[in-house]
């Protein structure tokens, strides 16, 4: 009987043993080894990119210590499919049957739902397993987060997904002729760590090269454009947003541009990188290089005017001197400082002779008093209130 499914599917792991990657969660003393070793279900939070492993760990868990394994996906179920998974972990209890319910994508599940699974954890009708791409910290509500332990996995490596390939190849009698080394290269470096797109685009090159060999042309033919790992409203934008901060200030402009470069492959809106960079020029170059500040806005001005993708230009000039000239954080502290002080100080009295004196009255009340209109001039009372005088932010 032929097996029709997905060449990803078929090749899914059935024990860790089989699995490929995650060393970290994996082995001698790690904390997935340890769940099954001792055969006893505990909730977890699997964080990861796809294609990582979250669903197959949660299978083999689950086959490995006699669980039954329920699968509720957070972007088609409703209040019902709950209701009927929680009802068949009850009668599993009660024949001493443990289970354990497997939810994807559970950053989906608003808080009411993510809370309906609280009382069932806690009794031990479940033990839960949420999988999710992004950050829980955010996305998963702190009472779940508590009973749960967060394991994070990693994308898969280079040599990882080389590993699968070749496993793959082998199941589908591939040799060395049909699937070279150079082909097998050219999967593992267009996956982005995704296992799953890795063994997708070997099927689709398979289907396209017939009984020839699949060259590196036939596999770019069958992945077409690497799509970036990078959602616009997901943690991955201010991961790499955050990268190309870090790097503008530690003067490293090779990884600056490699960051911009992977923002505006992804699609992110050019003027949201020229604003961050206008913020930079002054946070962390300040008066270490005053003009900065005005190549920034420069910057955000041609972006507007110019657009994609000749504003790439002055995305990457703009970068490459921000990298490259002096920081300073004397603007940034000094900023930080002063709003500290009008916090625990709001409503100091401004001293009397820095006040307008429109009227003899005012000026007979002492307003302005003593003060001269001239360059640099210092009044003998300074200019803060008296009970501030020995306020210095830039000393």
């Amino acid at each position: 009987m032929i097996d029709h499914r997905p060449l990803a599917d078929r090749l899914r792991p059935q024990t860790l043993k089989e699995v490929v990657g995650q060393k970290h969660l994996i082995g001698k003393g790690k904390i997935i080894s340890e769940i099954v070793r001792r055969k006893e279900p505990t909730s977890l939070i699997f964080w990861g990119p796809p294609g990582s492993g979250k669903t197959t760990l949660s299978r083999i868990i689950a086959q490995e210590i006699g669980a039954e394994f329920m699968e509720l996906s957070a972007v088609t179920a409703g209040k019902a499919d709950v209701n009927r998974v929680i009802e068949h972990a009850k009668a599993n209890q009660r024949l001493g049957q443990k289970t354990i319910l497997f939810v994807d994508e559970i950053h989906r599940f608003n808080k009411a739902q993510q809370d309906a699974f609280l009382p069932h954890v806690e009794d031990g009708t479940i033990a839960l397993i949420g999988a999710t791409t992004e950050n829980p910290s955010f996305e998963v509500i702190n009472p779940l987060l508590s009973r749960s332990r967060v394991v994070v996995l990693e994308p898969l490596t280079k040599s990882d997904l080389v590993k699968l390939i070749k496993r793959a190849a082998q199941t589908e009698n591939l040799d060395q002729s049909r699937l070279p080394d150079k082909s097998i290269d050219l999967l593992a470096e267009i996956a982005g760590g995704d296992g799953r797109v890795a063994l997708s685009h070997l099927e689709l090159a398979l289907n396209l090269a017939g009984n020839k060999s699949i060259t590196p042309d036939i596999i770019k033919t069958a992945a077409q454009t690497k799509v970036p790992g990078y959602d616009k409203k997901g943690e991955s934008r201010y991961n790499i947003i955050s990268a190309f901060i870090k790097s503008l200030r530690g003067s490293d402009a090779t990884a600056s541009l490699y960051y911009l470069a992977r923002m505006l492959q992804a699609g992110e809106d050019p003027k949201f990188i020229a604003r961050r960079m206008a913020i930079f020029a002054s946070e962390d170059v300040g008066l270490a290089a005053p003009a900065a500040l005005n190549l920034a806005v420069s910057t955000f001005q041609a972006v507007e005017r110019i657009g994609m993708p000749e504003c790439q230009y002055n995305l990457f000039h703009c970068a490459t001197v921000l990298a490259k000239c002096e920081k300073s954080r004397v603007v940034a502290d000094a900023m930080s400082a002063a709003l500290q002080l009008a916090r625990d100080y709001p409503d100091e009295a401004v001293p009397l002779h820095l006040r307008n004196a429109p009227t003899k009255l005012m000026k007979d009340l002492g307003y302005q008093k003593d003060y001269q209109w001239k360059a640099n001039f210092k009044h003998q009372n300074g200019f803060l209130p008296e009970t501030l005088q020995d306020q210095d932010f830039f000393n």
